[in-house]
């Protein structure tokens, strides 16, 4: 278990800044053989530039479908999600990819990272796809590095870096598209406590640095790193409290 962080209420709140997401009205059903599951009920939710929030809930609360939706990974089946002022519930696939790649930096617990590239190169694939010049790309991409602190390890595959290291290259590919959030799903589930406590340090200077900040997690102790906490449960928002709140 990681050291647990101050209570929310103590740790500095920053005014965030315009909307980025907006979504209301937001349900989610799926099929189960004849059985209809009900993942989200009518779910509202704001979201502002250089928020750093955590969204926390039991197994089968609607966390993971949520985290889905405001990745734009899914598509609500009823709703309104606007992201940056463009509704997106009932965009394309296509429409849906481009909004990913340019404009939210996933970070997973398993890195997902290509294991016979470098570090650089790893950074660099985001901008590869976005049709990003190589020169600008690599220059991006040692920025990033070098910005969670990897500037002697861009040569590296990732089985020659620590567990650590490799989520610091993947927050590193997080952040090299320039996005306007960054999704977290579970980012330490993968890593010892001192390491795991090292991450959250990392997303405190991204924080620190006017990056807005999503991290889904069920660990309090990590939730807690964050300045404002969404509890769901049964698919409905049972809180959401501020810090200083």
């Amino acid at each position: 278990m990681h050291t647990v962080a101050p209570v929310l209420a103590s740790r500095p709140y920053r005014t965030p800044g315009s909307l980025v997401i907006e979504i209301d009205g937001v349900t989610k059903l799926y099929k189960m053989g004849t059985e209809i599951i009900h993942a989200l009920r009518g779910i509202a939710l704001k979201i502002h530039r250089n928020e750093y929030l955590a969204i926390m809930g039991p197994s089968g609360s609607g966390k993971s479908t949520l985290m889905n939706m405001l990745g734009c990974l899914d598509t609500p089946t009823a709703g309104h999600y606007e992201f940056n002022g463009k509704s997106v519930a009932h965009m394309e696939d296509d429409e849906l990819a481009e909004i990913r790649n340019k404009e939210i930096g996933f970070v997973f617990q398993t890195f997902n990272l290509l294991p016979r590239s470098t570090a650089l190169h790893n950074v660099e694939l985001p901008l590869i796809y976005a049709g990003i010049p190589r020169q600008e790309r690599l220059e991006r991409a040692r920025e990033a590095l070098e910005s969670v602190g990897l500037g002697g390890r861009m040569s590296h595959k990732p089985n020659e870096l620590s567990g650590g290291q490799r989520q610091r290259v993947a927050i590193a590919r997080a952040l090299v598209n320039r996005p306007s959030i960054i999704l977290a799903d579970e980012p330490t589930g993968n890593l010892d406590s001192k390491t795991g406590v090292e991450i959250m340090d990392v997303f405190e200077q991204l924080y620190a640095r006017g990056n807005t900040l999503i991290v889904v997690t069920h660990e309090e102790d990590i939730a807690q790193h964050a300045r404002r906490i969404v509890r769901l449960r049964d698919g409905l928002i049972e809180s959401d409290v501020r810090a200083g709140a």
